[in-house]
């Protein structure tokens, strides 16, 4: 994800690190290169007048601006409620750590009395375990939304190695990380580290992120229909190719100039609107879903007292030129 500071106007005029521009150069640049040819040859296709008036692209140009608006206020409202879900995320994420580390005793020592030292977690202890379990959570929803592998790791570091396994080969990697979590509060309860009230609580906070996981499926895998889709894409090229032959003879020399600008703003915005569409991608406008997993990773192991804390990872700062 691209953030930038706020430029002065002539600064965002020239910015192209981010701009849509590189995805609609060729398309615009043919469009433009049509505009020329139609002006030099004065709407003429050899001995043929070809006589287009503006009133067809009047009546069309108001519809399909609003249009297009329409579906791209529909992909952004995709793009944000997929921002906000991974906000719930790492809120519930840190209120997990916060719940099993205060409301879960610590185990009993090996005389049998209850452990005091809750600062000193061992290795095999539930709390550890659900603590660093959530950071792989986290990394296995990221690479399910993504459709990408984990190649680097990323779940399979935070779990043991049979539980790695275990989760590698299951359908729904992020289900079976929280299906572990609940095996894992149930076997405290078990041991009477915890009550039935405050596990009542902390499962909420699993259902929680159980939903917000299943809530970003729900984006991933219903987007816009294509059909309408493919209307305004179509409808937009066939308006900026043709509305070079309605402009020449009332704007003459300046019809490129004209057609560049409106072209450029249609194929913009159909262009926006595909990249928005699908927040969880590896774009430069997409969520910065490793950033926001790096800074879970940072929360979890603070909040389990390790002292090896990776740096967070900032978004792409696009320097504008």
């Amino acid at each position: 994800m691209i953030v930038r500071d706020r430029p002065s106007g002539i600064r965002l005029f020239f910015a192209m690190r981010g701009s849509i521009l590189g995805q609609i150069k060729w398309t615009l640049a043919a469009n433009v290169a049509l505009a020329v040819l139609v002006t030099l040859s004065h709407g003429r296709l050899f001995d043929y007048k070809l006589m287009v008036s503006a009133l067809p692209f009047s009546l069309i140009g108001l519809p399909l601006a609003i249009f297009l608006g329409f579906r791209n206020n529909a992909c952004y409202d995709r793009y944000w409620e997929a921002r906000k879900l991974w906000g719930d995320l790492l809120l519930r994420g840190r209120n997990l750590a916060r719940q099993v580390l205060t409301l879960i005793d610590a185990p009993a020592t090996a005389d049998g009395r209850p452990a005091t030292d809750k600062l000193q977690i061992p290795v095999d202890d539930e709390r550890r375990r659900m603590v660093r379990r959530m950071a792989a959570f986290a990394h296995a929803l990221k690479h399910q939304l993504r459709g990408t592998t984990d190649d680097a790791g990323d779940v399979a570091r935070w779990i043991d190695a049979d539980e790695a396994t275990a989760v590698a080969s299951a359908a729904n990697q992020p289900n079976a990380l929280m299906l572990r979590m609940g095996r894992d509060l149930q076997a405290c309860r078990a041991q009477g580290r915890v009550d039935s009230m405050l596990t009542s609580n902390i499962d909420a906070t699993l259902s929680g992120l159980t939903a917000a996981a299943a809530a970003c499926e729900r984006i991933k895998s219903s987007p816009l229909p294509f059909p309408y889709t493919l209307l305004l894409h179509r409808t937009a090229h066939l308006y900026c190719f043709l509305l070079p032959f309605g402009l020449v003879d009332s704007m003459g020399a300046l019809t490129p100039v004209v057609v560049a600008i409106v072209a450029y703003t249609f194929f913009g915005l159909d262009a926006v609107g595909d990249e928005i569409e699908e927040p969880f991608g590896l774009r430069p406008n997409d969520l910065p879903l490793d950033a926001i997993c790096r800074t879970l990773e940072i929360d979890m192991l603070q909040s389990l007292g390790d002292k090896d804390v990776p740096p967070p990872l900032q978004p792409v700062d696009c320097c504008l030129m």
